[in-house]
């Protein structure tokens, strides 16, 4: 035998010998009030199914999912309903909507202007959903602490397709080792976890025949056209315009304006604002003396900085642009954050204020919160913002726009039964209100059925539960609407 054969030999031996991954979890017990609930967090193994030379070769490990979930202690499965709860990015882990909203225990983060310095801490939730609903968190592939097995390769997890296969996958796998075919069943999705969740809801009805009650989205990017701006097209900037127009009432630049009638205004105008930017060249010289005043003022930025800018107000630019005579730059995610920066010639905002303001809260929180309560250990990193994803695959929409209307849209089809929740804050700098909106009325249902369908909007931004009254009444619509869309026969 060769030198090389050997090599390849022991190389084989270790293979075989080499234990398969397993199921990592912690179980714990805890109570919140009157509410007793058993955590349960960790890594499970996600295996798929492998066929090698048209031969079936088992279900082999792909990756390792880190997920927390929590169970109402002696609750009645087929009556008890289950949300599967993911954030966005992509590349962001669910340690936001865990901590900030949903779970029994929740970040002590402060708010715009009143942020909680370090060491920061943790508060009990007596708003948590886990009132009305058992809770799955899950971490999508190369977030959280989910990882591709030794050898695997994380990027097949890296895009659109195959992120939804996962995570219902992780979500069947869990609905049938915890015996809950017969609970209701609910999604909830923040940001890319719309363009997620809408893909979710017709996979698992399609692949699984799982029927959903309903889908709650936080800020849902459904159709990525509508809140990028391209050379490609001009759709943005006529809905991005209510919220510029709401950023600098909120900073004070319409100091003889109610909010609601400058929002009115701008969202009036949109019509207008479109036929202008349609016109392209052949715009005459007066109309863009009109549309150049008109934006500016709903802005709150100068007619100098709209002519320059060609009648399009880019948003980080604008981010960067509005409050620069007062050196701050103000968030995407939530506008009503400011942040200084170390010079004020930028041409788009060097850093997002909201994510570093709350970046530290919700890791420290989590941090100390899974490893001191929970008891689960795990030393690795745990990516809550991981840009290891990128570039994210699209490739299904090629030479088109990242749309996923269509895919709610045949989910409500399939399921006459699937109701949707729709949270919008007002300061989204990133996933306009009037951005949601306009991709909604594109969904190609019946026009009845989009009673299924409502909308919630809060004076605060992407995350809008870190404003408190926002929190609060989210808390209480969520609860509302789980509530509603599980009673039996409706």
């Amino acid at each position: 035998m060769s030198d090389e054969q050997k090599n390849e030999a022991v190389e084989a031996d270790e293979k075989t010998d080499k234990p398969e991954p397993a199921d990592d979890l912690k179980t714990t017990h805890h109570t919140l009030g009157d509410l007793a609930y058993t955590a349960t967090t960790g890594r499970i193994v996600l295996r798929e199914e492998v066929t090698e030379d048209d031969k079936f070769n088992g279900r082999k490990p792909k990756a390792e999912v880190s997920i927390t979930y929590y169970t109402l202690d002696d609750a009645e499965v087929t009556e008890r309903p289950v949300t599967f709860a993911f954030n966005g990015g992509p590349g962001s882990s669910s340690i936001w909507l865990h901590m900030g909203l949903l779970g029994p225990r929740r970040v002590d983060s402060g708010d715009a202007g009143a942020l909680t310095p370090p060491p920061f801490g943790l508060l009990d939730n007596a708003e948590t959903l886990l009132k009305d609903s058992d809770l799955v968190f899950i971490d999508p592939v190369s977030t959280g602490w989910s990882r591709a097995v030794e050898g695997g390769k994380a990027k097949d997890y890296h895009g659109f397709s195959r992120d939804i296969e996962s995570i219902s996958e992780i979500i069947r796998l869990w609905t049938t080792r915890n015996n809950r075919w017969l609970s209701p069943k609910f999604l909830i999705g923040e940001s890319y976890g719309g363009t997620r969740g809408a893909g979710i809801a017709e996979y698992l009805q399609t692949r699984f025949g799982m029927s959903l009650n309903g889908v709650m989205f936080i800020a849902p990017a459904f159709n990525m056209e509508t809140l990028f701006h391209t050379s490609r097209s001009d759709l943005p900037n006529p809905l991005f315009l209510p919220t510029y127009a709401a950023t600098a009432h909120y900073h004070g630049l319409h100091p003889d304006r109610s909010l609601e009638d400058l929002v009115a205004e701008a969202r009036d105008y949109a019509d207008e604002y479109r036929s202008v930017l349609a016109k392209g060249q052949n715009l005459q010289p007066e109309e863009r003396a009109a549309a150049v005043a008109k934006i500016a003022s709903l802005a709150g930025v100068s007619e100098d900085y709209v002519d320059r800018a060609n009648l399009r107000l880019e948003h980080t630019r604008f981010y960067a642009e509005l409050l620069r005579h007062e050196r701050l730059v103000t968030g995407r995610l939530d506008t009503r954050f400011t942040g200084p920066a170390d010079h004020y010639t930028y041409e788009r905002m060097p850093y997002d204020p909201f994510l570093t303001g709350t970046d530290g809260p919700y890791t420290a929180s989590l941090q100390y919160y899974l490893r001191t309560e929970l008891e689960y250990e795990n030393e690795h990193v745990y990516e809550r913002l991981s840009r290891s994803v990128h570039p994210w695959s699209y490739k299904e929409f090629e030479g088109e726009a990242v749309d996923v209307i269509g895919k709610l849209g045949n989910a409500m089809r399939l399921n006459p039964f699937l109701k949707v929740h729709v949270a919008m804050g007002r300061y989204d700098g990133g996933v306009p209100i009037e951005a949601i909106e306009y991709t909604l009325d594109h969904l190609e249902i019946p026009l009845a059925d989009r009673e299924r369908i409502e909308t919630k909007t809060y004076p605060a931004g992407h995350m809008m539960y870190v404003h408190e009254e926002s929190r609060l009444q989210q808390s209480a619509d969520l609860a509302d609407f789980v509530r509603r869309a599980s009673r039996r026969g409706q």
